[in-house]
């Protein structure tokens, strides 16, 4: 769901060792405990028996493109093991199109750096630099690929560096469908006996307008032929462009959110419109009063929750919270991850960029705010920090 950053924290070399000991003990914690931190949960008291949204446990543990802390991202192995550990939605789908018109699940249109496509001969002439939202990128984009060449690629980890334990399962996995995801929610269903949630995203819905590959069309007619785009639908849809958000709120009644960056930046549909608004301007009470017109949620970045110092530690909340609750708003932040460069700098343990911090610390520092959810990478410490968190 994040914006690619491209950090040098995703490039740094890791020391694997520690870290490893650590994840077993967090993984194997979580299969034996993760069904017993959820039944914990069933009485809380944010949670409402209307079978929509606010019928999950809160806060609510949304599994980032899966389980992507343990499995490539976005691929149907990282969604199962999402569900094995306990995950209340799978974020399955960050949508992006085939030049065929389908929605696959890539984190970005770009592939280059989440599949072997780089290995596959025939489409090195594919390699190009495309302005994506206004960013020169260079590589190979879905756009450019029928679904058939798609379908010979496979997926692969997109952070080696800080999860080279990830790379063993490289090759494992072909790129899914938002179709194929639809119907692998509904087999999951039936299996395990209650409702799979899920959370797809759709991508930069303004470029690909301007490529004739409109998504929230794609994904109404998706949606609408397996029944899913109701108002207590089990399919959340989120979107970056808050107008993408508005076209679907017309298309679906399923519940929506608005994604938010940091508060400097204006969303992508606003700078092609000439809205001169920025991430603060929809975060005052008068825009996420604007927003709980069209939208049931926000999905905040995490700094917009508690902001961090010159030095990466957390310091006093804002009142995004409580003032989004006030326009009846829920919010989603994103992304909590165990690894130490991708939590704040007081959570840390040593330098190691693949070794765990005190991810727990961070989860309890987050869910005292009040937040209804989160998305991590690692759903398995989510539910054990919960259940903390819920039960003292």
């Amino acid at each position: 769901m994040d914006p690619a950053t491209g950090t040098q924290d995703e490039t740094t070399k890791a020391s694997a060792t520690p870290a490893g000991t650590a994840r077993r003990a967090l993984l194997g914690a979580a299969v034996l405990g993760a069904t017993t931190g959820a039944l914990a949960l069933s009485g809380t008291a944010s949670a409402t028996p209307d079978g929509g949204l606010r019928s999950l446990p809160v806060p609510t543990v949304i599994g980032h493109r899966g389980a992507s802390g343990y499995r490539p991202e976005h691929t149907l192995g990282s969604y199962q093991l999402a569900l094995d550990l306990g995950a209340d939605i799978v974020e399955a789908g960050d949508l992006v199109p085939t030049r065929d018109g389908h929605l696959v699940c890539r984190h970005e249109p770009e592939i280059g750096g989440t599949t072997d496509v780089a290995d596959h001969p025939r489409f090195a002439g594919r390699r190009t630099t495309k302005a994506l939202d206004g960013v020169p990128t260079t590589g190979w984009f879905t756009e450019d690929f029928t679904l058939a060449e798609l379908k010979t690629l496979r997926a692969t980890e997109r952070i080696p560096a800080n999860r080279p334990h990830n790379t063993l399962y490289d090759g494992r996995w072909e790129i899914p469908t938002f179709e194929e995801v639809l119907k692998w929610q509904d087999e999951q269903t039936r299996r395990r006996g209650r409702q799979v949630w899920i959370y797809p995203e759709i991508k930069h819905p303004t470029y690909f307008r301007t490529l004739g590959l409109g998504l929230e069309e794609r994904v109404a007619k998706l949606l609408h032929k397996y029944g899913k785009d109701r108002k207590t639908s089990p399919v959340v849809l989120q979107s970056f462009e808050p107008t993408s958000v508005q076209r679907l709120n017309k298309l679906v009644d399923n519940p929506l959110v608005v994604l938010l960056s940091g508060a400097a930046t204006r969303p992508w549909d606003f700078v092609e419109t000439g809205d001169p608004r920025t991430v603060a301007d929809l975060v005052t009470r008068a825009g996420l009063r604007e927003i709980a017109g069209y939208a049931q949620g926000i999905g905040p970045t995490l700094d917009l929750v508690i902001p961090k110092d010159a030095n990466g530690n957390l310091t006093t909340p804002t009142t995004l919270v409580r003032d989004a609750h006030a326009v009846g708003l829920l919010l989603h932040p994103y992304t909590l991850r165990n690894e130490n460069p991708f939590l704040p700098a007081n959570f840390r343990k040593g330098t190691d960029p693949d070794a765990y911090g005190d991810a727990f610390g961070a989860y309890r520092a987050y869910f005292a705010t009040g937040i209804d959810g989160i998305f991590t990478d690692n759903p398995d410490t989510g539910l054990l920090a919960r259940a903390e968190f819920v039960n003292g």
